[in-house]
């Protein structure tokens, strides 16, 4: 089902310092930032030879990146992002396997454009785990 890894999302308290880490310290190509209010969210894409890292920063208080930065202070991997061929197709596998699609179950649109939906980590190893159409 699930295909190849699209991303692995870091929460970070300082985008502009974390972006500058990438790009200075690291030399990785980094994407302008990019804000997804319907997620809560203000993201910058580190482009990989295989894969990319996203830096998320919340746009607020009650963001759950925030909440997920008040019991990870310095921040840390949020979730991982595979992509799938068809995500309903998915989304209805899951479910009927017992997985908990959070949210209303619907795909939203995520930051590359393209419907995405998130799985409960209790239900993946204590991962969070976003799925993406391919």
């Amino acid at each position: 089902m699930i295909g190849r890894l699209n991303h692995v999302a870091i929460a970070v308290k300082d985008l502009a310092a974390s972006t500058a880490l990438y790009r200075d310290t690291l030399g990785a190509r980094v994407s302008q930032a990019l804000p997804q209010p319907d997620h809560g969210v203000t993201v910058v894409f580190v482009e990989l030879p295989n894969t990319k890292i996203e830096l998320l920063e919340p746009m607020g208080a009650d963001s759950p990146v925030a909440k997920f930065l008040e019991r990870n202070p310095d921040g840390g991997i949020h979730h991982i992002c595979y992509e799938v061929d068809d995500i309903l197709a998915a989304r209805d596998k899951l479910k009927a396997d017992g997985a908990r699609v959070l949210g209303s179950g619907e795909p939203r649109i995520g930051a590359h454009g393209k419907p995405v939906l998130f799985l409960h980590p209790k239900d993946f190893c204590g991962t969070l785990v976003e799925l993406e159409q391919a």
